[in-house]
């Protein structure tokens, strides 16, 4: 074995032969090649080995060879091209088509344009063209590239809207707040349990692609990156978590998993109403409230519609929810409870703002805190928990 093993390396390190005619001693000799950059300057004999010597400038031998001379870099670019890789002793030169251009026929042509329903399957090299298809059913391109691929439609369902508009090939959806008659009862769409359950998510501090990251991760019906990017446009960094699960839930609402996540959401806010629902709050102490948190207000007009649709219970709860989507990247929770430092002043009952205290302290208490892990572990915790770790 030791043997073979002897032989075969030797043949495998064994410089490349030619057959040589050797006028001296009338002789075919088998000459070594000379290898990459040089040619043969003096063949062997019986007693020398080959002389080779290096390729003068502007000519190249690419491969081992047995020639009496280096091939002359002859490629010239053109026009429209660049020099991509210069004459060595080992290559020619190599010349490219300037950016956005590609070779044909020696003529460097511009990389084809997809019109308006059309899309980039194959973006265009120095060396083939753009390759556009029909957008498919259910995506669109409304721009004329050579670069940009058919985008989805917006799934306007997702976002809490109806569709005004179809899309086709050439447009997105229009989408259109939801205005239907099912959606002119008191419909809360986040709770104040549900805000601060995905509040306790959020890393301290973030990294670029932590949001990225986390949908990895996500259980279920995965968020689109169309979605994530609109979202992390759109929202500051600590508010991105809050609508990225909220989306997630509306996207996975049938799934049994967020059946129980609602669930134990719903024994949470039912604490809440039992606070919240000992107040029978007139026009004037609700306009007071709203009053009273930070940033852009509730319009009268909206606190009346509001006392109409819903029950009393689930009014302040409803403005609280109206108040946040006016005021997209703000936490309720914390407005609220800088809303209560300022009741007094206006005279607010106090039975009411002893209520509300209790609310705030509930959404900060060990049973909310264990909420998160009942829910977040069992579902997403190892992800959450590896994110936050990175982050921090």
């Amino acid at each position: 074995f030791l043997d073979i093993s002897v032989k075969w390396t030797t043949q495998e390190t064994a410089l490349p032969k030619y057959l040589h005619y050797d006028p001296v001693t009338s002789r075919q000799l088998m000459c070594d090649q000379c290898p990459p950059g040089t040619y043969v300057k003096q063949h062997c004999t019986a007693t020398k080995k080959t002389e080779c010597a290096p390729c003068p400038d502007q000519y190249y031998a690419e491969d081992w060879n047995n020639n009496d001379e280096c091939q002359y870099c002859n490629i010239v670019c053109k026009e429209l091209q660049y020099v991509k890789q210069e004459c060595n002793s080992t290559q020619n030169r190599v010349c490219e088509c300037t950016e956005g251009r590609y070779l044909e026929l020696e003529f460097c042509i511009r990389h084809t344009e997809c019109p308006p329903g059309f899309g980039v399957v194959q973006p265009g090299t120095p060396e083939s063209d753009t390759i556009c298809q029909r957008c498919p059913e259910g995506f669109f391109s409304n721009e004329t590239s050579s670069e940009a691929a058919c985008k989805k439609h917006t799934n306007c369902s997702a976002l809490g809207h109806k569709i005004a508009l179809n899309g086709n090939a050439v447009r997105d959806n229009v989408c259109h707040e939801n205005t239907d008659a099912s959606a002119q009862k008191c419909g809360i769409d986040v709770t104040l349990c549900e805000e601060a359950l995905f509040r306790f998510a959020v890393p301290e501090k973030l990294t670029p692609n932590w949001l990225n990251v986390l949908t990895d991760g996500l259980p279920g019906t995965k968020i689109n990156t169309e979605n994530i990017e609109r979202i992390k446009q759109k929202h500051s960094s600590q508010e991105q978590m809050f609508q990225l699960l909220k989306l997630w839930k509306q996207q996975n609402k049938e799934q049994d998993m967020v059946k129980k996540v609602m669930q134990d959401i719903d024994l949470c806010e039912n604490s809440i109403l039992k606070y919240i629902g000992q107040a029978n709050l007139t026009f004037e102490h609700l306009n007071i409230l709203m009053a009273s948190l930070p940033g852009k207000k509730v319009r009268k007009e909206d606190i009346q519609h509001t006392m109409k649709l819903c029950k009393p219970t689930e009014q302040i709860l409803k403005l609280l929810n109206l108040w946040r989507i006016k005021n997209a990247d703000q936490d309720t929770i914390k407005a609220l409870t800088h809303g209560l430092k300022h009741l007094k002043a206006y005279h607010f009952p106090k039975k009411p703002i002893q209520s509300l205290k209790k609310v705030v302290k509930l959404l900060h208490s060990f049973k909310m805190y264990q909420l998160y892990q009942k829910l977040f572990f069992e579902m997403i915790g190892n992800q959450v928990q590896s994110v936050k770790k990175r982050c921090v």
